[in-house]
């Protein structure tokens, strides 16, 4: 089962200005080959169909763990192409042609088949789709499978952060390149006590520190370059089986925190008259909430 929080995993700035273009280049981190949604739904599925799950409990728990985590972070690209897009057209009477802006951007899905919104989908609005999925069985298979995803998902991050210098953007990238890279050498250990070969050696890759870029120092700063999250208050404590002893780039000592991260607010999009979204105005709220509280009783 899952705990959800209404809280995002760290605070987006609020942008200045939309980057409708830029959010559709994000859009590979969430639904492409190596997006979120590919590195949630791999370990989602391997940590479902684990074989062995008592005797191999600390791969189990490394496995769940990093999943919860994954999730958090769709959730996070979601939050940051919603707040890139915010601000593209504006409100008025449909013959008044109020999303005219959209028409020139890169991705129309945005704004035709959502409200200028995220997508299950990359940068070319090709679906995510379950082929991408690598469930086999076997633990170092798999194990090995993960620690390529996830050097294949940072790749891309640091593509796509070079691509834009939008505020929220950056701030997420930076992010997500410090935690994947807790994970990258996650996979590593774990694959180190499974078969007594360091992977970790050949890291980083790409051959670039993350302290290279602007947005992930304050991150690694926070020592969030060493921590593992159980993201469950019980469960899945034998991560410290596998994260143990020192991080192999930088020599400082590696930390299990029980729980999840502190977390941030959760965006509260405004409605977009122009896109009918949410479609409900003050005479129906006030009807919505009347009709609330008299079921309530009140």
């Amino acid at each position: 089962m899952f705990t959800r929080f209404n809280q995002l995993a760290i605070e987006l700035p609020q942008p200045d200005y939309a980057d409708a273009n830029a959010a559709a280049a994000v859009q590979e981190l969430l639904g492409g080959k190596f997006g979120e949604m590919s590195t949630l739904n791999n370990y989602l599925y391997q940590s479902f169909n684990f074989r062995e799950k008592r005797k191999l409990k600390p791969f189990y728990d490394l496995v769940s763990s990093i999943t919860a985590e994954e999730l958090g972070h769709v959730e996070l690209v979601s939050n940051t192409i919603n707040l890139m897009i915010e601000g593209t057209t504006f409100p008025a009477e449909p013959d008044l042609t109020p999303m005219q802006n959209a028409k020139d951007k890169r991705s129309s899905y945005h704004f035709i088949d959502s409200a200028q919104a995220s997508l299950p989908g990359d940068s070319m609005g090709n679906p995510w789709t379950g082929k991408y999925v690598f469930t086999s069985g076997n633990l170092v298979a798999d194990l090995l499978h993960n620690f390529f995803l996830e050097i294949g998902a940072r790749t891309h991050k640091m593509r796509v952060y070079e691509m834009t210098n939008h505020p929220t953007a950056r701030r997420m990238i930076g992010y997500l390149l410090v935690r994947g890279g807790v994970h990258i050498n996650a996979y590593g250990k774990a694959l180190e006590i499974a078969t007594g070969v360091d992977l970790t050696k050949m890291l980083p890759v790409p051959n670039l520190d993350n302290s290279v870029f602007d947005e992930a120092r304050p991150f690694e700063e926070q020592g969030l370059d060493r921590i593992l999250y159980t993201f469950s208050e019980r469960d899945y404590r034998d991560i410290d089986k596998i994260w143990k002893g020192s991080h192999p780039e930088t020599g400082e000592p590696l930390e299990v925190v029980i729980g999840p991260p502190e977390g941030a607010e959760m965006p509260d999009f405004p409605e977009i008259p122009e896109e009918f979204a949410p479609g409900i105005t003050r005479e129906d709220y006030e009807k919505i909430r009347k009709r609330l509280e008299e079921k309530a009783g009140m």
